[in-house]
């Protein structure tokens, strides 16, 4: 059964920040895409986007992540990551000019409990925390061997930031404060795909495997299944809850040939 969001499923209410969010992210889009970088977006339109959610996608996608291998690594998928680090610190240079700062998040538990949280506090303070990679990242923490999981040259507050706390920090902002898009899968395929609009091709499919794959695997994880194969619904019997569930493995391979393309085509970009 596919759903359609469109609806507080996937939305929350707009920033008070959005308008200028907006205009730093469209100049970056807009000088990039002169550049032949990228194509000429116009950001507002993503706002607006409906998603049809196939939960059966999402369970492929996850299967796939769940058997792949920790570590497939060849030359292509090298220069994809390099270059996905490269723009992602690209991204993360606009948030002072946007008037937010970032902070790492020393206190217990999460820093936000939902997308509404996290905006109405970025609203009130211009502070983003971000939750360290090293306090919560997949059931063994960061890998090492990972490209994300290398330090970024970037040091705030005395803590030098992994590159996944970089695209952590910029997926918040240019994905879920930007365009309203909740915690829930709908959501994140929303805040996913919005924040695309701000990188090259070359990297879409890292996007998808660091952002949407993880998402599938978290939400629709063959480890989430009862014994029958079937996926408990939110209360009944067996289901667990989000805030119980595992994170997944930081694996590294590349994006399986179709999967990008049916993610894409999951959505539907409405005028006025």
């Amino acid at each position: 059964m596919t759903t359609r969001a469109g609806s507080p499923a996937d939305r929350v209410r707009p920033s008070a920040r959005h308008d200028r969010l907006l205009t730093v992210a469209q100049a970056y889009v807009d000088a990039a895409a002169a550049r032949n970088e990228l194509p000429h977006r116009d950001l507002s339109r993503l706002s607006r986007t409906r998603v049809r959610v196939d939960p059966e996608f999402c369970r492929e996608v996850a299967r796939h992540f769940d058997r792949a291998p920790r570590r497939a690594l060849d030359a292509d998928l090298v220069a994809r990551y390099n270059r996905f680090t490269e723009e992602t610190r690209r991204h993360f240079a606009l948030l002072e000019p946007a008037g937010l700062r970032v902070v790492p998040w020393q206190g217990p538990g999460q820093p936000y409990h939902g997308a509404a949280e996290l905006i109405d506090a970025v609203d009130r303070t211009g502070v983003l925390y971000v939750y360290l990679t090293s306090a919560g990242h997949g059931p063994h923490g960061p890998a090492p061997d990972h490209p994300l999981c290398a330090p970024s040259g970037v040091t705030v507050n005395g803590v030098e930031l992994l590159h996944n706390d970089i695209f952590r920090v910029v997926h918040d902002v240019f994905g879920h404060i930007l365009h309203g898009a909740t915690m829930g899968v709908a959501g994140e395929f929303r805040a996913a795909y919005g924040h695309l609009a701000m990188y090259s091709p070359l990297v879409h499919p890292v996007v998808f495997t660091e952002q949407v794959s993880q998402i599938c695997w978290f939400f629709h994880g063959p480890h989430l299944a009862d014994r029958t194969g079937r996926w408990p619904r939110r209360g009944a019997p067996g289901w667990i809850p989000p805030a119980e569930r595992p994170y997944p493995e930081q694996k590294l391979f590349p994006c399986p040939p179709g999967f990008l393309d049916r993610f894409i085509a999951s959505f539907t970009e409405e005028s006025g």
